[in-house]
């Protein structure tokens, strides 16, 4: 069956069957409507002056929480990432997941599950938040992932081998040089997703969301099979 692109996913009876979060959304905002700057006004005390500063306080605090909730942990293959947690649950960690900022990949803290072995878990990492998860050199062979989300997951170096990503959300992943072998992403929204050498020997495309600029990266990729690339309408 072919791939869907992201234009056409809103009218597609496949439509993604997890938590449905927006396949584009943009906010515009002008930077300059509000100077939040250290220097203290000179004014005096007539109600006018107070007000608006009065107000100008609050609206600066606002756009400074609002930054730092929508910063999100975005790494690439060559940057440097923090330690490894000293938790010593932080692989049970997934089993809970990510409860806040699922598509914009924000946490109250990171969720760590590199070099975990969750091979052939079969029920607790189903339908669970990954958004932002360092996954790299972690094994998920075998797993049921169907609708997880994996906003901007850094998963690079690990084992997907056989894993059903079924109606998930991979959107952002990082899947530099992962393996993917015999993965089904069936009905799986992939935008944005990078698998720079990638293995993708026998993997499942069938009813993918994949935007256009996305699926001609991941058609380079030359481990797909005759079957996959007729699946995502490779050319």
């Amino acid at each position: 069956m072919a791939t869907l692109t992201l234009a056409g996913a809103i009218s597609s009876s496949a439509a993604v069957k997890s938590p449905r979060f927006p396949l584009a959304k943009k906010f515009r905002y002008t930077s300059k409507i509000i100077q939040c700057t250290a220097r203290e006004e000179r004014c005096g005390c007539m109600d006018s002056c107070c007000s608006f500063k009065e107000m100008r306080n609050v609206a600066c605090g606002m756009l400074a929480a609002w930054a730092l909730t929508a910063a999100s942990p975005v790494f690439a293959a060559n940057q440097r990432l923090p330690p490894l947690s000293t938790e010593s649950n932080r692989c049970e960690r997934a089993f809970v997941g990510n409860t806040i900022g699922q598509a914009n990949g924000v946490y109250d803290k990171p969720l760590d599950l590199r070099f975990c072995d969750f091979t052939n878990e079969k029920s607790n990492l189903k339908g669970k938040s990954l958004a932002a998860a360092l996954m790299s050199d972690a094994k998920f062979d075998g797993a049921d992932m169907t609708e997880v989300v994996m906003s901007k997951a850094y998963a690079v170096g690990a084992s997907f081998k056989g894993v059903d990503f079924s109606n998930a959300v991979i959107d952002r992943v990082n899947f530099g040089k992962a393996n993917l072998q015999g993965a089904v992403f069936k009905n799986t929204v992939l935008s944005g997703s990078t698998f720079d050498n990638a293995q993708l020997q026998d993997a499942v495309f069938e009813d993918t969301i994949i935007g256009y600029i996305d699926l001609q990266k991941l058609c380079t990729n030359s481990t797909i099979n005759e079957q996959g690339r007729a699946e995502l309408g490779c050319r």
